[in-house]
């Protein structure tokens, strides 16, 4: 199965928000919830992307020969690529009936862990969506991540449970959520968190702790001082807030004010085993990309999600071997440019 008949399957299925677009850069969906789109116009979407593509890369070949490995190690875990499939809750409201959360993560978890990667799960207002993305990480040997929403203190606790029972290798929490507009409105009430708050939950939850959604070197610190193993560069794909920087521009600062002490991971607009290589020079451990495994699992199963990942860890090896980086620690920031 080639991508491009992944896509062309995807596009029979994707329901009536998602275009399955050659290429997801956002324009197609601008103001779509219900949909892959946004709450607002969806230009921090659109922005995400074209950062990406402002940045370029610099050949060089006049380097000794020998094998490329792409291979990444975190937490434990070795894994054959730095890359990620994202979380996404209420597929069947976003994309159509073909899948809906539970039968979605059973395809997604098993696909990415069989092809070296790790999948991060999603979460929703439905109790049984954490259930089964637990059970798919059971089931897979802890090879994911399950990602809970900032919920109230009771909630966040039950989920937390049944993700220490997954045997997952880490959790992770998407902070910036707190902008859906589901979680508005709740009682009890869900959405932001202090320092306090994330460091209590993080130490109840007893597992390296990912916190997803940081935008600023000031918010990486306070997730750091809480006492996360790891931060997402994050603006939740730019459907929670218009007029956001792309994340790809205030990665370097975050590094620089990370400074080592936590694992940085970034996604938004990530669209190519190239932005991969970027976001590597620009300073992140791994990426993260949500929706178009979305469209790899509608498109083609779990045969979707391996030609997805042999796309984007080829081109990966592809622009490592042109640059001159035979390993990820070989990636250096002055083989982009922009």
């Amino acid at each position: 199965m080639t991508y491009e008949e992944v896509l062309s399957n995807a596009k029979y299925c994707a329901g009536k928000y998602c275009k399955a677009c050659p290429v997801c850069n956002g324009r197609a969906c601008g103001a779509t919830i219900p949909g892959p789109g946004a709450k607002g116009s969806g230009d921090t979407a659109i922005l995400n992307y074209e950062a990406w593509q402002k940045i370029r890369i610099n050949m060089d070949t006049l380097v000794a020969d020998s094998p490329i490995d792409t291979s990444l190690t975190l937490f434990g875990r070795t894994f054959d690529y730095p890359f990620f499939a994202g979380p996404v809750g209420a597929i069947n409201l976003h994309y159509g009936d073909k899948y809906n959360d539970v039968t979605y993560n059973r395809v997604l978890v098993t696909a990415c862990a069989d092809n070296g990667i790790a999948a991060f799960t999603g979460d929703g207002t439905d109790p049984n969506v954490m259930v089964a993305a637990t059970a798919a990480i059971k089931q897979a040997g802890g090879a994911a991540i399950p990602t809970v929403k900032p919920w109230d203190p009771g909630t966040v606790a039950k989920k937390m449970e049944l993700v220490r029972e997954s045997g997952a290798f880490a959790v992770a929490m998407d902070v910036d959520a707190a902008g859906l507009p589901f979680l508005k409105g709740l009682n009890p009430p869900a959405g932001r968190k202090s320092v306090e708050e994330l460091s209590g939950i993080i130490k109840d939850a007893g597992l390296p702790f990912i916190a997803k959604g940081i935008m600023t070197a000031r918010a990486a610190s306070k997730a750091i001082e809480a006492g996360a193993a790891a931060i997402v560069v994050s603006n939740h794909g730019g459907r929670v807030l218009d007029q956001c920087p792309a994340t790809a521009d205030v990665l370097p600062e975050i590094v620089e004010a990370v400074n080592g002490r936590a694992k940085i991971l970034i996604d938004g607009g990530i669209r190519s085993g190239t932005d991969v290589f970027k976001a590597i020079a620009l300073g992140a451990d791994a990426c993260i990309i949500a929706r178009p495994f979305v469209l790899a699992v509608l498109g083609g199963d779990a045969e979707g999600v391996k030609t997805y990942i042999d796309k984007i860890g080829g081109e990966l090896r592809d622009a490592m071997f042109m640059c001159g980086a035979n390993s990820l620690s070989e990636i250096t920031r002055d083989m982009v440019r922009g």
